[in-house]
């Protein structure tokens, strides 16, 4: 099972970034799985931002991001994107793609810098 980001990049204070994984080489259907972003600040640990349930109909966001992140999937193109808005320098972090299905897998993160 393979896990790709993508989108990451340096932004500003306010600005906006949508954040992609493309999902390849699972066992099960994609739709199966629990999709999940979360992010790594440096000396931090890895915590939750969002979730999307696998039929794309329930959503779960960190209290940090809620009301400027939207998580959302196409499990027809076994993608899952994280669109973030009004972004902050303590958004800065690595954020890592995560699916939970029986196990679990992870992509390789993508790094994402919001200067003030």
């Amino acid at each position: 099972a393979q896990l790709v980001e993508s989108g990451g990049g340096l932004v500003q204070y306010g600005g906006s970034l949508r954040l992609s994984c493309a999902a390849s080489g699972f066992t099960f259907s994609f739709s199966r799985y629990i999709m999940s972003w979360y992010r790594q600040a440096p000396g931090k640990e890895r915590e939750l931002v969002a979730t999307i349930g696998s039929d794309g109909l329930s959503t779960n966001y960190a209290d940090a991001v809620k009301g400027r992140s939207t998580i959302s999937r196409d499990n027809a193109k076994n993608t899952v994107d994280l669109q973030m808005n009004s972004l902050k320098p303590e958004d800065t972090a690595v954020y890592y793609c995560h699916a939970q299905h029986r196990v679990e897998s992870w992509g390789q993160g993508t790094q994402v810098t919001v200067s003030s």
